[in-house]
């Protein structure tokens, strides 16, 4: 009995100790991910600060536009008339009360070269990188306005189209 007991528990600790043989088997999955076109746009405030209509010299102010788009996607950035009445992207009106002050946004630091909001005429246009695009505005405020003393205000709509 001794025996057949002291057999037992070897085969048992035997099987216990023993490796076990597994199986095994593979499979595969797909991992996919469509990059889409896709632009952010934000600006600072185009602040001319105080403005003398009896100066000859025009008053000079710029802003930054940050554009951010996916990597290779080309852009057009457009800045519309404003809010101001009768205003076009060439005359734009900054007012108070019914009070009009005229004043020209510039793609260049020249302040030559309109901008406007007519994609592949007025706007700027770029690609793209891996970095964020800062873009300058240049204000222009022309000398000898004769307007009442007061705050002028305007708002510009900046558009990318992508």
């Amino acid at each position: 009995m001794r025996t057949r007991l002291f057999g037992s528990i070897a085969l048992a600790c035997a099987a216990a100790i023993a490796p076990a043989i597994a199986a095994t088997a593979t499979g595969t999955f797909a991992v996919t991910a469509t990059v889409v076109k896709a632009c952010s746009i934000s600006a600072t405030a185009l602040a001319f600060g105080n403005y003398d209509p009896t100066t000859a010299a025009p008053d000079d102010a710029t802003s930054t536009i940050s554009v951010n788009c996916t990597n290779g996607t080309q852009y057009n950035v457009g800045l519309n008339a404003g809010t101001g009445p009768s205003a076009t992207v060439t005359s734009r009106k900054m007012t108070d009360g019914f009070v009009a002050l005229n004043y020209a946004i510039y793609r260049d630091s020249a302040r030559a070269t309109n901008w406007g909001n007519t994609v592949g005429t007025d706007t700027v246009s770029a690609t793209a990188t891996a970095t964020p695009a800062s873009l300058t505005v240049y204000g222009r405020i022309p000398a000898g306005q004769n307007v009442n003393a007061g705050n002028f205000a305007d708002t510009i709509t900046a558009t990318i189209t992508y």
